[in-house]
């Protein structure tokens, strides 16, 4: 409950949406190989900035 009004921190924010997109990625990788790279490219650069912020701080 506590937790409830607790802002998010960019970190937190970055890999959320990394794993939405991994998720995606996996989907679209049954149907359109093309969009499901594409999403992996998406992710790859989320990680970039996952390891810059980790590597910051």
């Amino acid at each position: 409950m506590f937790g409830l009004f607790k802002k998010k921190s960019e970190l937190e924010k970055l890999q959320e949406s990394y794993k939405t997109i991994l998720g995606k990625a996996h989907l679209e990788s049954q149907r359109d190989r093309t969009a499901s790279d594409k999403l992996m490219a998406e992710a790859e650069e989320i990680a970039k900035k996952i390891d810059a912020l980790k590597a910051k701080g």
